[in-house]
């Protein structure tokens, strides 16, 4: 008790006499511990709410700070240039570097999308998507709103703005998203938006490291991500596209990444296009990620930017009929194949099967592909000799 007076502040041990002469019965026991418990409480208060300003908070917020000049430098235009040579492909004249994967549509929304042959390591994709009666600045912030994401991607678990570059309009943030059967993984991406002539947007995100972002057992970080768009109205329409390349190591099996996107890339369009529809019924809105996007946005240097009006990417019929199934086939088999498609997806994607089975199942994989192909190819034969 002799040294307790110097763990209190000075006006705290002025209030303490006063306590303690009133009280006889004890209760200046309670008061000094009370006393000695408000300033710890009061620093732990503050060390919460400096934290909390930092890691998921609004990103109007967090753009109040600059952040250091490797968060800068994480993309630089040289990413941007890059970018759009990439965008500047025609897959469908170009077939012997790229394998067409799916060309699909209806009245609000077309999609088409091919996969790099030349690449090596994770699949690498080039789509464009057309949306009718939209335009590039409502597309752009859909894109964009993290908080609006949260409401229609079921596929999101979380998401939390990390730090922002002022300076460079670097962003860089915390994705988790849900894998069917798998480990959830934990996106940690630096992301860059530049607004191009006419109205086209370009955007070029990648993997970082962070140290707001350790890794952490329960989630597979993604190693390897690279993705850019370009969004651009379409000449002599009230329709806009994005034309995307993108790429990502995620952990799952090759086999297995290529034929969960064929499957199932079109459904997350169609799902994609109904909430553009909800968004653009109450654009504007200014959310947190949209208010920051918009301020951090910067111009594309025009010595940079290739003219894209007219430089569309071209599809023909021909490749369409190869790869769409015969329409004479038997509901039998298809509930067979699905069946046998759908036991070999789970079996690659556990990571502990073991090295066999996973051989086996990717040899049953490509064996079925192959099948379809080679009947796909001889419809195709047979329907140019009845055209010859």
């Amino acid at each position: 008790m002799e040294k307790l007076h110097l763990l209190i502040p000075r006006w705290h041990r002025e209030v303490a006499r006063e306590f303690w002469r009133a009280s006889s019965y004890g209760g200046g026991w309670a008061t000094a511990a009370a006393l000695l418990f408000l300033p710890l409480l009061h620093f732990l208060l503050r060390r919460r709410l400096r934290r909390s300003t930092v890691v998921g908070a609004p990103a109007v917020k967090a753009a109040d700070h600059t952040s250091t000049s490797s968060v800068a430098n994480i993309i630089t235009e040289d990413d941007l240039r890059e970018l759009i040579s990439s965008l500047q492909v025609h897959p469908a004249k170009e077939r012997e570097d790229w394998e067409y994967v799916i060309s699909k549509g209806n009245d609000n929304i077309s999609y088409e999308a091919w996969r790099d042959k030349k690449a090596v390591g994770p699949p690498r994709y080039l789509s464009v998507t057309t949306f009718e009666r939209c335009s590039p600045e409502i597309l752009r912030d859909f894109y964009m709103d993290s908080e609006f994401r949260k409401e229609w991607d079921n596929t999101l678990f979380s998401q939390d703005q990390l730090e922002v570059d002022v300076g460079s309009g670097t962003e860089v943030g915390r994705t988790i998203k849900k894998f069917p059967f798998l480990t959830p993984r934990e996106y940690v991406l630096a992301w860059r938006v530049w607004e191009g002539h006419d109205n086209n947007f370009y955007c070029y995100i990648k993997e970082c490291e962070h140290t707001l972002a350790p890794h952490q057992k329960k989630y597979v970080r993604v190693s390897h991500f690279r993705s850019g768009w370009c969004i651009r109205k379409v000449p002599g329409t009230d329709a806009c596209e994005i034309r995307l390349v993108h790429e990502e190591a995620n952990g799952m099996n090759v086999e297995m990444a290529k034929l969960a996107f064929a499957k199932g890339i079109w459904s997350y369009v169609c799902k994609m296009d109904r909430a553009l529809r909800r968004y653009s019924s109450f654009y504007p809105r200014n959310s947190c990620s949209i208010l920051t996007m918009r301020r951090l946005i910067k111009k594309a240097p025009p010595s940079m930017e290739i003219d894209t009006r007219d430089k569309h990417l071209e599809t023909s019929n021909g490749i369409a009929v190869i790869t769409q199934p015969k329409r004479g086939e038997k509901a039998s088999k298809l509930i067979a194949k699905g069946i046998l498609l759908v036991g070999t997806i789970v079996c690659l994607s556990q990571a502990g099967s073991s090295v066999g089975a996973q051989v086996a199942m990717a040899c049953i994989l490509k064996k079925l592909t192959n099948n379809n192909n080679s009947k796909n190819n001889n419809n195709v034969r047979s329907s140019k000799g009845k055209n010859n």
